[in-house]
Protein backbone atom coordinates (compact mmCIF):
# COMPACT_ATOMS: atom_id res chain seq x y z
CA UNK A 1 0.00 0.00 0.00
CA UNK A 2 1.30 3.53 -1.03
CA UNK A 3 0.94 5.74 1.80
CA UNK A 4 -0.50 8.76 -0.46
CA UNK A 5 -3.41 5.85 -1.45
CA UNK A 6 -3.71 4.78 2.26
CA UNK A 7 -4.47 8.23 2.95
CA UNK A 8 -7.05 9.13 0.20
CA UNK A 9 -8.98 5.95 1.12
CA UNK A 10 -9.01 6.59 4.63
CA UNK A 11 -10.68 10.65 3.74
CA UNK A 12 -12.69 8.84 1.97
CA UNK A 13 -13.78 6.22 4.51
CA UNK A 14 -14.36 8.99 7.17
CA UNK A 15 -16.73 10.87 4.98
CA UNK A 16 -18.79 8.08 4.02
CA UNK A 17 -18.56 7.10 7.60
CA UNK A 18 -20.14 10.55 7.98
CA UNK A 19 -22.93 9.32 6.49
CA UNK A 20 -23.37 6.08 8.53
CA UNK A 21 -23.36 8.58 11.60
CA UNK A 22 -26.59 10.36 9.93
CA UNK A 23 -27.73 7.10 9.05
CA UNK A 24 -27.94 5.78 13.04
CA UNK A 25 -28.88 9.01 14.21
CA UNK A 26 -32.27 8.62 12.17
CA UNK A 27 -32.07 5.67 12.83
CA UNK A 28 -32.58 6.39 16.82
CA UNK A 29 -35.15 9.22 15.94
CA UNK A 30 -37.40 6.70 13.96
CA UNK A 31 -36.70 3.99 17.27
CA UNK A 32 -37.77 6.11 19.92
CA UNK A 33 -40.63 8.10 17.25
CA UNK A 34 -42.08 4.92 16.05
CA UNK A 35 -40.91 1.80 17.55
CA UNK A 36 -41.32 2.79 21.02
CA UNK A 37 -44.53 4.08 20.95
CA UNK A 38 -45.59 0.98 18.48
CA UNK A 39 -43.99 -2.10 20.16
CA UNK A 40 -42.43 -0.41 23.70
CA UNK A 41 -38.55 -0.30 24.65
CA UNK A 42 -38.32 -3.99 25.36
CA UNK A 43 -38.30 -5.21 22.17
CA UNK A 44 -37.96 -1.28 19.96
CA UNK A 45 -34.06 -1.37 20.81
CA UNK A 46 -32.76 -4.70 19.32
CA UNK A 47 -34.92 -4.40 16.30
CA UNK A 48 -33.66 -1.04 16.53
CA UNK A 49 -30.12 -2.30 16.28
CA UNK A 50 -30.93 -5.11 13.68
CA UNK A 51 -32.06 -2.41 11.66
CA UNK A 52 -28.94 -0.67 11.95
CA UNK A 53 -26.84 -3.63 11.31
CA UNK A 54 -28.34 -3.73 7.89
CA UNK A 55 -28.23 -0.18 6.97
CA UNK A 56 -24.68 0.52 7.59
CA UNK A 57 -24.31 -2.89 5.43
CA UNK A 58 -26.65 -0.99 2.63
CA UNK A 59 -24.04 1.89 3.27
CA UNK A 60 -20.95 -0.29 2.51
CA UNK A 61 -22.61 -1.73 -0.22
CA UNK A 62 -23.16 1.68 -2.19
CA UNK A 63 -20.29 2.87 -1.32
CA UNK A 64 -17.39 0.39 -1.47
CA UNK A 65 -16.41 1.36 -4.89
CA UNK A 66 -15.89 4.73 -3.80
CA UNK A 67 -13.26 3.81 -1.08
CA UNK A 68 -11.13 2.80 -4.09
CA UNK A 69 -8.87 0.06 -2.19
CA UNK A 70 -8.08 -2.72 -4.67
CA UNK A 71 -6.79 -6.10 -1.57
CA UNK A 72 -8.75 -7.09 0.97
CA UNK A 73 -6.43 -5.97 3.91
CA UNK A 74 -7.89 -2.15 3.18
CA UNK A 75 -11.12 -3.18 3.34
CA UNK A 76 -10.44 -4.61 6.63
CA UNK A 77 -8.81 -1.83 7.61
CA UNK A 78 -11.30 0.39 6.71
CA UNK A 79 -13.92 -1.48 8.49
CA UNK A 80 -11.47 -1.52 11.88
CA UNK A 81 -11.26 1.98 11.13
CA UNK A 82 -14.84 2.65 10.94
CA UNK A 83 -15.44 0.72 14.10
CA UNK A 84 -12.37 3.00 16.33
CA UNK A 85 -14.69 5.95 14.45
CA UNK A 86 -17.91 4.56 16.14
CA UNK A 87 -17.12 3.60 19.26
CA UNK A 88 -14.80 7.23 20.24
CA UNK A 89 -18.34 8.59 19.07
CA UNK A 90 -20.21 7.26 21.18
CA UNK A 91 -18.11 7.64 24.09
CA UNK A 92 -17.14 11.14 23.47
CA UNK A 93 -20.53 12.51 22.11
CA UNK A 94 -22.23 10.49 25.76
CA UNK A 95 -20.08 12.19 27.39
CA UNK A 96 -19.23 15.43 26.54
CA UNK A 97 -22.39 16.45 24.68
CA UNK A 98 -25.45 14.31 26.46
CA UNK A 99 -23.16 14.23 29.87
CA UNK A 100 -23.94 10.65 30.28
CA UNK A 101 -21.38 9.50 33.32
CA UNK A 102 -18.79 6.25 32.10
CA UNK A 103 -20.99 3.73 33.58
CA UNK A 104 -23.95 4.71 31.86
CA UNK A 105 -22.56 4.69 28.41
CA UNK A 106 -20.84 1.07 29.35
CA UNK A 107 -24.37 -0.10 29.46
CA UNK A 108 -24.40 -0.20 25.42
CA UNK A 109 -22.26 -3.20 25.90
CA UNK A 110 -25.23 -5.04 28.02
CA UNK A 111 -26.41 -7.76 24.85
CA UNK A 112 -28.92 -8.78 27.81
CA UNK A 113 -30.62 -5.84 28.11
CA UNK A 114 -31.59 -5.73 24.33
CA UNK A 115 -28.51 -3.01 23.41
CA UNK A 116 -26.73 -4.37 20.54
CA UNK A 117 -23.89 -1.91 20.08
CA UNK A 118 -21.15 -4.66 20.49
CA UNK A 119 -22.75 -6.30 17.87
CA UNK A 120 -23.21 -2.95 15.93
CA UNK A 121 -19.46 -2.63 16.41
CA UNK A 122 -18.40 -5.87 14.48
CA UNK A 123 -20.89 -5.58 11.96
CA UNK A 124 -19.54 -2.00 11.23
CA UNK A 125 -16.26 -3.80 11.18
CA UNK A 126 -16.68 -6.43 8.41
CA UNK A 127 -19.31 -4.28 6.27
CA UNK A 128 -16.60 -2.83 3.87
CA UNK A 129 -14.67 -6.05 3.34
CA UNK A 130 -18.53 -7.99 3.47
CA UNK A 131 -19.41 -5.15 0.90
CA UNK A 132 -16.37 -5.92 -1.29
CA UNK A 133 -16.84 -9.20 -1.59
CA UNK A 134 -20.44 -9.35 -2.03
CA UNK A 135 -19.74 -7.01 -5.10
CA UNK A 136 -17.13 -9.09 -6.39
CA UNK A 137 -14.60 -6.64 -5.92
CA UNK A 138 -12.62 -8.89 -4.02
Amino acid sequence: MQEKRVGGMLIKAAGIWLVIVAVAIANGVFREKVLVPLIGADFSLPLSGVLLIILIFLVALLSVSIIGPSEQKEYILVGVVWAIFTLSFEFLFGYFVVGKSWQEMLGVFNIMKGDLFIVILFATAVSPWLAAKTRGII
